[in-house]
């Protein structure tokens, strides 16, 4: 039993020795075949081409006075519009500068937004006096309301606007 052992085994290893040899045979070969392929059509691919150009295209480009492209360029960023500054809202200021006093329950005596009560005696001062106090603050006997409701980036017309809206929610109210 034993030369019968030793028999198939060596068949065996015969077997498995030439199967690893045909599989390392067929890799090299598909290797070789790919690298004369793949180096043939990815070389001349225009979509790789384009990606490669991308991505090694410099980010700026230095110019110099008396170069052609920069006076170019100087004429394109003065020829350009300015933006636009659209002017906020009655509701957008509120929103923004004002709420944050007169919304319920009201800081520093502020009158709350809507209040009949609270607006009453100051709606009676009439609308100029309640615009010169909001536009130059003021120093009542329950509170202070600084200028512009300490928002000076805003224009007198945006502080106008919001005092109106103001004034129309207490009358709304009623």
């Amino acid at each position: 039993m034993r030369d019968q052992d030793q028999q198939f085994f060596d068949s065996f290893m015969l077997v498995i020795g030439i199967l690893i040899g045909v599989i390392v045979g067929l890799f090299f070969l598909a290797r070789i075949i790919a690298i004369d392929t793949q180096g043939e059509f990815v070389s001349e691919d225009p979509r790789v081409i384009a990606e490669i150009d991308q991505r090694i295209a410099p980010v700026g480009r230095v110019l110099l006075q008396g170069d052609e492209q920069l006076a170019a360029a100087q004429e394109a960023a003065t020829a350009a519009p300015a933006p636009v500054d659209m002017p906020l809202t009655g509701p957008q200021v509120f929103n923004q500068a004002c709420y944050l006093c007169h919304a319920d329950p009201g800081v520093g005596g502020a009158p709350v937004i809507g209040d009949a009560a609270a607006w009453s005696s100051r709606i009676e001062q009439g609308m100029d006096t309640l615009i010169e106090h909001a536009l130059n603050g003021f120093q009542g006997n329950t509170g202070f309301m600084p200028a512009k409701g300490g928002r000076v980036d805003l224009s007198d017309e945006e502080v106008i606007e919001a005092v109106q809206y103001m004034v129309e929610q207490v009358e709304g109210a009623e």
